[in-house]
């Protein structure tokens, strides 16, 4: 059987290569009006798989330019009316539906004080598109499985584009153009070895660090959504803080080791782990000779997270498969959730 969710993942490297064909201008446009005036503050508005983009967003902008990007409680909003700055604000939101009240809701709020206003959504016709400043297309195409997958690579994309624009960061615009071929490659990485230790897991660590911590909390809400596995995930970090007390023999640990400063220290972790009986399945590229898993690279460092979770996507949906479960259609859940 061959699943949506399988389907809509493969189709990543279209659908990027689609939203990297179009909008350029806005996006050049919009860079150059937030370098004339400086945000004095900026905060991302997502739920679920897209506040995991946005948090990847907020490492590319936070890292490479010093702009602090706070994730906003939309609740602050929608049902404590709290009051706080607005102006010469940049508000993100990233969304698939774009139909949520608590997304497009904070967004008008927002949009009426005077702030820049911007949704990387997939349906431009939604609510939250029609609340902005600007909204920019992330051109995913129908997702049609309950898990999002090309949505959320399209998501990522989109947000690095924006990263890109706004710091006028030649490296990473020029890395952008080649990252489709990236994520085709990735798609054709082998990681059936880490099917059988999951196949029967009940709980399980994913871990990352830098901007490979968004991708791990991506991978483990997959997790949850169509594996039923209790996941959690981790800065490489915060491990030794109270979460290795859960760790014993044979405990599961996905471990994201990307490229970058942060990868020593993945890798060193993963080798106490597995002294300390784990289970680990350490995710890295092809010149870290202790990984279980194969990490294609992307063009430029800071765009790896997009490859990696890539490889993710198709491995998680053949675990599902492999528990007997349909990842198509993942118990209580709904493509568009509403919420305030």
């Amino acid at each position: 059987m061959t699943t949506l969710m399988l389907q809509e993942a493969l189709s990543s490297a279209r659908q990027v290569a689609q939203q990297l064909a179009g909008d350029e201008g806005r996006y050049a446009a919009l860079g150059k009006a937030l370098r004339a005036l400086p945000p004095q503050g900026a905060v991302t508005i997502a739920r679920g798989s897209s506040d995991h983009a946005a948090a990847y967003f907020a490492y590319l902008v936070m890292s490479r330019t010093g702009q602090l990007v706070t994730s906003l409680p939309m609740s602050l909003l929608t049902l404590y009316k709290a009051p706080m700055a607005r102006q010469r604000v940049l508000a993100v939101s990233i969304s698939q539906s774009g139909r949520s009240p608590d997304l497009y809701e904070p967004m008008q709020v927002f949009e009426k004080a005077g702030a820049t206003t911007v949704a990387l959504v997939n349906d431009i016709s939604s609510p939250l598109a029609q609340a902005v400043d600007w909204a920019m297309p992330l051109h995913a195409g129908p997702e049609k499985s309950v898990a999002a997958t090309k949505s959320f690579i399209c998501g990522l994309v989109g947000g690095a584009r924006l990263a890109a624009h706004w710091g006028a960061h030649a490296d990473l615009l020029e890395a952008l153009k080649t990252l489709p071929a990236a994520l085709e490659q990735a798609c054709q990485q082998d990681w059936s070895a880490a099917i059988e230790p999951l196949r029967t897991a009940s709980q399980l660590m994913v871990i990352g660090r830098g901007p490979g911590l968004a991708i791990a909390q991506e991978a483990a809400l997959k997790f949850k959504e169509t594996c039923g596995i209790q996941a959690e995930a981790f800065s490489g970090a915060e491990v030794k803080h109270g979460p290795m007390a859960l760790v014993n023999d044979n405990y599961p640990m996905l471990i994201f080791a990307l490229r970058g400063p942060a990868q020593q220290s993945l890798i060193t972790l993963a080798a106490e782990m597995r002294g300390r009986g784990a289970r680990v399945l350490l995710a890295a590229p092809a010149d870290v000779a202790e990984r279980d898993l194969t990490l294609s690279t992307a063009p430029q460092e800071d765009l790896d997270p997009i490859t990696a979770i890539q490889s993710f996507y198709l491995l998680v949906e053949a675990v599902a498969r492999a528990r007997g479960l349909d990842p198509d259609q993942p118990p209580h859940l709904s493509k568009v959730t509403s919420t305030r």
